[in-house]
């Protein structure tokens, strides 16, 4: 089997799957035209498949010549609540946008299926494609498992990709690939300051809200520089801080949010409590009442070292080691790939090909960002290559 040769074969269509889907964004865990498409094209492969989350995800199994190992390939397939500027003309026009590479990960793992089913005397075992809503908002991939994905057959293995240059310094055409932790778990904060509000002409008859939430959002990042080991990644971020209406009234409350990465687990339940005994004793300091609500949102994606090596060792004969970039540090980021890659052994990667719009490359989550299509087969046939590598050893 010549992955290379079959992948190169079907790059034009892959690319037309990425550009279908591009131009039907949709946000979350209700994916209607989505699915619509992934399930109509696996159709057409002939590739069995089932739904989950209410038929807002999709597992297609591939079996191969003979009994053996499972392997699973995740694709996410949700987008963003941004305005598209790109000027693409297979563009969005409905006010959501794939600003995040979704799309293409989706028709990676479509052009993958395509390939292993068309050569399934080439491997033994099963192939599991998994399909999944809502990575970037509220997470696809726990309800997922929650409902069987990595079930009958039992999952043995797992990879997944995501394109752009996440890590900032990764040459087009190459990839990234941590042996450990390759990203940070994510975390929200919500808090609220009940003070009592006055005149701003008379702030002694007041409770200051405002006042009380500027010295939290301050102290809080003592946390990270004063109590957390300074080669430990560790970020807290006050983004929205809301309270009052005009210029001479001391409100009765303010709001803040924020997030939180960390990459160790006793990092994170730390920060949690810090940031509550933060909250609470500048409240108590100013006569404020307080809610404090953490929430835990995606655990640290953590890759297992060992199948990395193989996997590496797989991508070395589609690209060569030169262009394999081993990533000493996590990305901030966050991925719920990292639910997936708790139950199973596995290796997430990143696929550098950023586009440019008008001679210019805008990063993740951009109005303007955009793919480079010319890079997206190297993807495919790494999963390729790494699946059937793994299935026939």
């Amino acid at each position: 089997m010549d992955i290379v040769k079959s992948v190169k074969k079907i790059e034009r269509e892959i690319i037309d799957f990425r550009r279908e889907l591009h131009r039907i964004p949709e946000m979350g865990l209700t994916l209607p035209k989505t699915v619509r498409f992934v399930k109509e094209q696996l159709d057409f492969m002939g590739i069995e498949y089932y739904t989950l989350i209410d038929g807002n995800a999709v597992v297609g199994i591939i079996k191969g010549s003979e009994e053996g190992k499972t392997v699973a390939l995740r694709g996410d397939m949700d987008a963003l609540e941004i305005e598209e500027e790109t000027g693409l003309h297979f563009a969005s026009e409905n006010g959501c946008m794939h600003a995040c590479g979704h799309d293409g990960h989706t028709a990676a793992l479509l052009g993958a299926a395509k390939v292993l089913n068309d050569n399934r005397d080439a491997f033994k075992g099963n192939i599991k494609l998994l399909f999944q809503p809502g990575e970037e908002s509220p997470g696809g991939a726990k309800p997922m498992i929650d409902e069987g994905a990595l079930e009958n057959p039992k999952v043995d293995r797992i990879f997944g990709m995501h394109m752009g240059d996440m890590d900032g310094g990764i040459p087009l055409g190459n990839i990234g690939v941590n042996y450990g932790t390759m990203m940070a778990a994510v975390d929200s904060i919500k808090i609220k300051i009940k003070g009592k509000g006055s005149h701003a002409a008379y702030p002694h008859n007041s409770i200051d809200p405002i006042l009380t939430a500027a010295e939290i959002a301050m102290s809080i990042q003592g946390i990270v520089s004063r109590e957390i080991d300074p080669v430990e990644p560790t970020v807290i971020s006050v983004t929205r801080i809301d309270g009052g209406t005009t210029h001479n009234i001391i409100p009765n409350f303010a709001e803040l949010e924020g997030t939180v990465r960390t990459t160790n687990e006793e990092t994170r339940k730390r920060v949690e409590k810090r940031i509550g005994e933060v909250v609470q004793g500048i409240s108590l300091a100013r006569g404020a009442a307080y809610e404090y609500e953490y929430i835990k949102r995606y655990p640290s994606l953590v890759n297992t070292r060992e199948v990395t090596e193989e996997f590496i060792q797989s991508a070395e004969k589609i690209i060569g080691r030169d262009n394999i970039q081993i990533l000493e540090k996590p990305s901030m980021g966050a991925e719920d790939m990292s639910f997936f890659l708790r139950e199973v052994p596995g290796t997430f990667f990143y696929l550098s090909n950023l586009g440019k719009i008008d001679g210019v490359v805008y990063p993740h989550h951009n109005p303007k960002f955009d793919l480079d299509e010319s890079e997206i087969w190297k993807g495919v046939a790494i999963m390729v290559q790494a699946t059937v590598d793994y299935l026939n050893s």
